[in-house]
Parts: C-alpha cells; structure tokens; sequence
C-alpha cells in the first residue's frame, strides 16, 4: 500500500516555544536573572550522600512573589503555610523558597503544618529576614513526616554555599523521578519597550516526571526575573502563562499534591524604574518571554515524564470552543491506548479518533481529519491509506506529532504528553518501596 503524497498534511502548527526578540541563555536557569543566589545540597532526605536533595533560592532583597498552587483538596502542607504567606492571594513580597525532595509533606495533619513552619523559621533565620517571606516546596513520598533535624543543619549548609552560579545545583536538587533537571532562561532588550539601555532576564527550574496532570501549576517550579514588575502584575502574567504551559502537559493524568509554581521578580535590572504597567509594551514583551519560559520548562517536563521514550505533541484545532479543544486534546494526551501505541510505534489513529470521540468535545465524525508526524491517516472520518515503513522511519523523532481538526469551529489548542513504556510500570510500582 503506497503512500499518499497528493493529500496535504494539517500543518496545523503551533507546539514549539516562541523565542522570537529573545535571546536565549545558553546553560541559563533560576539565577540567570540579576538578583539572586542559589544552592542544592545533600542535606540527608536521601540516602545517597551524592544525591542533591534540599534547594535554596534567595533574593537579594525582598522580591515580588506570585505563586500558582495545586487544586487538589489533599493538599500538602508546604503548600497551604505558602498560601498562608502570601496572604491567601497568591501574590505579595518573598525574599527565599527552599524545596526538599524525597519526602512530600502531604496527608501529614497538624504535625505537618508544624513541621512547614519551623522550616519557613529556619530559613528566615539563616537568610535575616520574616518566616512569612519564606515561601516552602517538598516533594517526595506522600504520608512520612519530615525530619526537622535534617533542616536544622542542612539550611546552614545550604546558606553557605549560596552562589550566582547556584542554579543549576538547585535544579538538580529538586528532581525526584527526572533524570534530567529542567531549566531555562531568556532575555530581551528594553530599548524599544520604554527602559533604553536595560537588559531584563527571565530564568527558572522545574521538576516533575510522575503524577503530572497538574491544574493550576506544575509540580515543582521556581522562576526569577530582574525585571521591574509589581505582585500584582506578576500574578496575573503567572497565571496566564501558566494556563498555556504547565497546565496543558500530562504523563499520567494525576494531579499532585504538591503542585506550585512560583515567581520571583528583583527588580534588579532596573532599580530605580518604574514598574511595568498593564498593557504597556514593557509588560507585554515580558509575558511573551514568561510564556517563552514557561513553555521549555513544561515540555521538558512531559520530555522526561517516568519512563517515556518520546515527547508527545497533540494539536486540536477545528473546536466549538476553547474548553472543548481542551477536553479533546486531554483525552487523547491521556490516553493509555494512544501512549502505548505510540511507544510500540504503531500508527494507531483509531485509537486517537476514540479518544477525541469520548472525550465530551462535540463535532461530527465525517467532518473530523488526522495527521501522525506530518502524514494523513484520516480525511473526512475516513481511513486513509499509508506506508507503514514510512510511519516506522518516522517514529525514530523524539517528538512525535499528532494533529487532529474536528471541524465543528475555530478553537484550538496544544498539549504536551509522552508515551507510557515497560519502566513507567517498573518506577511506579516500587516507587514507595
């Protein structure tokens, strides 16, 4: 059976971050921006004394702050003491955020709510500075109080090896699962937004390879920039990139209970400067490159999700609306079906069309088309004929593509997921243990 060349892919486009009038900071991460130290040790939370296993991010000064947190009622306490100090709002002025990995915090009762403040006490004591300036992250085995011990003597040693190069070792801190650390950083001129002669960065780090279907933020996320930009600003610029970035990925459809996402905002590359202000070109220019950020930071997330061996793109176009573009792409980004195939290289659109079909999304099943890495596979609900051996020389991508268009609208939307392999079993069946 041949090929059919005569018949146009999608092309529907979309899926890659946009670094357009950005500068790209090779090996860049969370302290790229000006204003900030960091740090990751072997505290003792792991076993391995060559594991990374408690980060410190510390501004300069006091910083704005804005934060996006899990949705999940069994939230962990890191999560509801960080709420606390940024007032309930999500959003108000922070100077540290330390993050341990290997034990979660969460389902820990009142004894962990202790437990996230002392250690909001700790830092604040090391740094100088209110508990309450203090923003907190844990992630790890759900259920196992913390040992405060651990703390008392690892923040000390984290303080102490704070750098402007520390990046990176945070990074690496924070990782559970990964098996890579997750950063990056951009920057981009001033001259024509209102600030001549400024250089502003953005910069930050994610974790997150297992129970990733995150809703409202990502599992573990810390983002800094050196530009000038109020709490309130920042919030709502979080939020929006957010909703496009760590909310659109998935590699398992769970929702942790650790979830949050914070950014720090110094100032520092222009001190003096009045802050950005809504719809200003200044402004806008910065949530193109938080957008930016935030898009490299999630897709390397599902990149490295438990076990996967591909990046999985899923483009819906051709929706009612834009909820039920969201609800077709989740449910084929979901789908054991699709991401078993796709790990067996198998061309399985049926798999993708009964996604779609079950996903709630309302459209006509003769007006829907599909492409899998550029080749059609279904055109008007119909069954289109293709090379198999070509399918099999495009599965050696480490991103596949899928597009499908439902012809029932204007929306569309992208999300980012990755194939479910033989080790995504191995990791999460012993993961407690």
């Amino acid at each position: 059976m041949q090929y059919e060349t005569d018949i146009e892919p999608l092309n529907l486009g979309g899926g890659s971050p946009d670094y357009s009038g950005l500068s790209v900071i090779e090996g860049g991460g969370a302290t790229s921006a000006s204003g900030f130290r960091a740090s990751g040790v072997h505290a003792g939370f792991r076993k391995d004394p060559g594991r990374l296993d408690l980060a410190l991010l510390v501004a300069d000064e006091p910083a704005a702050c804005a934060a996006t947190f899990t949705q999940n009622v069994f939230c962990a306490a890191p999560v509801t003491v960080s709420r606390e100090h940024l007032d309930g709002v999500s959003y108000g002025t922070a100077r540290a955020l330390v993050v341990n990995s290997g034990t979660a915090n969460a389902a820990t009762g009142s004894v962990g709510i202790q437990s996230a403040h002392r250690t909001a006490e700790i830092v604040s004591e090391a740094v100088g500075c209110p508990a309450t300036e203090v923003m907190i992250a844990s992630t790890g085995v759900i259920g196992q109080q913390l040992d405060m011990s651990i703390f008392e003597t690892g923040v000390p040693q984290a303080f102490a090896a704070l750098s402007e190069n520390g990046g990176a070792d945070a990074a690496r801190a924070i990782m559970t699962t990964d098996t890579r650390p997750k950063e990056c950083a951009v920057s981009f001129s001033g001259d024509a937004i209102g600030y001549p002669g400024c250089i502003f960065t953005i910069g930050g780090m994610a974790k997150g390879a297992g129970m990733i279907m995150p809703n409202m933020a990502t599992m573990i996320s810390a983002i800094t920039t050196d530009a000038p930009v109020a709490p309130d600003m920042l919030h709502a610029a979080l939020t929006d990139a957010v909703a496009t970035s760590f909310n659109k990925i998935t590699v398992d459809s769970d929702t942790s209970t650790n979830d949050c996402c914070f950014l720090f905002a110094s100032g520092a590359a222009a001190p003096d400067a009045v802050p950005f202000e809504a719809g200003s070109p200044a402004l806008e220019q910065f949530q193109h490159a938080l957008h930016a950020v935030c898009d490299t930071l999630a897709r390397g997330m599902a990149a490295d999700g438990e076990g996967a061996t591909r990046l999985i793109t899923v483009r819906v176009a051709g929706a009612a609306t834009d909820a039920q573009a969201d609800m077709a792409a989740r449910a084929i980004a979901n789908s054991p079906l699709v991401k078993t195939a796709i790990f067996g290289h198998d061309a399985n659109w049926g798999r993708i069309a009964g996604a779609a079909g079950r996903s709630g999304a309302q459209f006509c099943q003769e007006d829907v088309s599909i492409d899998i890495m550029g080749m059609p596979v279904l055109r008007a609900g119909l069954p289109v004929p293709f090379s198999e051996e070509e399918a099999l020389r495009r599965f050696e991508r480490p991103e596949i593509d899928i597009d499908v268009d439902l012809g029932a609208g204007t929306a569309r939307t992208v999300m980012w997921t990755c194939d479910f392999s033989h080790e995504y079993v191995t990791i999460n069946g012993d993961y407690r243990t």
